[in-house]
């Protein structure tokens, strides 16, 4: 699988309708023991420092990772206001994709949001790390 085969997969997994085909294309795209791990908003963060710890947001597992990802649907693509598209091309290093997304309103527009997500990948192709980067 090229990196924009992935890119396309990835991206599209976040504006999946059906629960039981989100489901299998996570399977697919992770593996068992995958992890999501999310930069936390500058408030989250802010808020984790002033009681001495580190926010730390992190699904990991196809469980979590299902609930991570329509968690993301239902809020922002299930109303029908936002949409995730790729945004420029990917990149690929060895065992890691550097990708880019945007949210954007539904039926296109300018982005409310791109993130960078880097992909660290198990010797299957599947994704083993994600870290992802948002910026609003």
């Amino acid at each position: 699988m090229t990196s924009k085969d992935l890119a396309t997969r990835y991206v599209a997994v976040w504006n999946e309708p059906d629960a039981d085909t989100r489901r299998k294309a996570i399977e697919d795209l992770w593996t068992e023991d995958g992890v999501h791990l999310l930069e936390p908003p500058e408030e989250i963060a802010k808020r984790a420092e002033e009681i001495g710890v580190t926010a730390s947001l992190e699904a990991r597992g196809h469980e979590e990772l299902v609930r991570r990802v329509t968690r993301a649907y239902d809020e922002f693509v299930a109303p029908g206001q936002y949409e995730f598209v790729p945004h420029g091309e990917p990149a690929a290093l060895r065992d890691l994709v550097k990708l880019r997304w945007a949210m954007v309103p539904a039926g296109g527009g300018e982005a409310l949001a791109i993130g960078i997500d880097l992909l660290l990948l198990a010797p299957d192709g599947r994704i083993r790390t994600d870290y992802q980067f948002i910026e609003v």
